[in-house]
């Protein structure tokens, strides 16, 4: 048997499926913009009209959602599309650029209406209280359509998570816009449409931030939530036969998609291709990991008087017990 085996299986992780679920996720993706644009047009017109901050950042607000959903879909397309040239994985992080896209737009679109609150805040203008609660109360039933919808897909795909967290976003500036549309009916205190405001974009950058945060992980290769490369480089290492395993990496290929590889090194006399295939297993069942790369050999005499088998680490050695 020759001392040096590699192995790569090719097949992709759990969750990360396209054909009729992506169709699906297509579908409900696509109602749900349709109830959006439908609804925008209307709410500039009547946040122009009553004079709201609140209504016109909300619309904004649901400007950003279509572009996500249209973003979205367009990065579903290019998904889906199978590896080929210099692309091996194919085009699956179009889905995380996505993600990350929403994110930033999150934050962008987060500091122009902190902007405009806060000039409000100084100089309220007269807001017509009624018009706006009754703006606000159809798009809360709007947005629930809409998150109902959105909450039916794949939401596993950081690329859906993104345009759900816009929509129930915006869910929440109805809710606070429509109080604020109260207040003002009752009380006449023009400042609690920007104080709104404010409120949204707090709850957008929390959002917002969570996306880039999520997304830029992937973008670093680092290791998916959960999932911590000591305590697995521990738990192969003390696999049967396992004499040390080195240069073990642990990231996300896309949403729904970890990978794993690692250089193994066999006791001498051992079969490599069965220490192997326990290591896959161990991956697949207790860690959810089933695209790997297992570079595997037997350890030599030599190495077992040395440190470090490789001339140069690059990341840190398990030996087995």
């Amino acid at each position: 048997m020759p001392d040096g085996h590699a192995h790569g299986d090719g097949h992709t992780g759990p969750g990360h499926t396209h054909g009729v679920n992506a169709e699906s996720d297509k579908r409900l993706l696509s109602a749900a913009l349709a109830l959006i644009l439908a609804y925008m047009a209307g709410e500039v017109i009547l946040g122009v009209l009553a004079h709201s901050i609140a209504l016109i950042s909300d619309a904004a607000h649901m400007l950003t959602d279509a572009a996500s959903i249209v973003l979205a879909l367009v990065a579903m397309r290019l998904a889906a599309r199978p590896p080929r040239g210099g692309y091996t994985y194919g085009l699956n992080r179009t889905e995380i650029l996505s993600a990350q896209a929403n994110g930033i737009t999150l934050l962008l679109l987060s500091a122009w209406l902190t902007y405009e609150a806060v000039r409000r805040l100084i100089h309220p203008p007269e807001v017509t209280g009624g018009l706006v609660l009754a703006t606000a109360a159809a798009g809360v039933v709007i947005n629930l359509a809409a998150t109902w919808l959105i909450g039916r897909a794949n939401r596993g795909s950081l690329n859906i998570e993104g345009v759900f967290q816009h929509i129930v976003t915006d869910l929440y500036a109805f809710v606070a816009t429509g109080i604020a549309g109260l207040v003002v009916l009752l009380t006449g205190f023009a400042r609690a449409d920007a104080i709104a405001s404010l409120i949204v974009v707090a709850l957008m950058v929390k959002a917002g931030a969570g996306l880039v945060r999520d997304s830029g992980r992937i973008f670093l290769e680092a290791a998916p939530t959960g999932l911590v490369p000591d305590l697995i480089g521990r738990a192969l290492a003390d696999r049967p036969h396992v004499v040390e395993v080195h240069d073990l990496h642990i990231w996300q290929i896309t949403s729904g998609m970890p990978a794993a590889s690692a250089h193994v090194l066999v006791a001498l006399g051992e079969d490599c291709h069965a220490v192997r295939a326990d290591l896959e297993c161990v991956l697949a069942e207790d860690y959810r990991i089933s695209h790997t790369t297992l570079q595997v050999d037997h350890a030599s005499e030599q190495f077992l008087t040395i440190e470090r088998h490789c001339g140069e680490s690059h990341g840190p050695s398990h030996r087995g017990k």
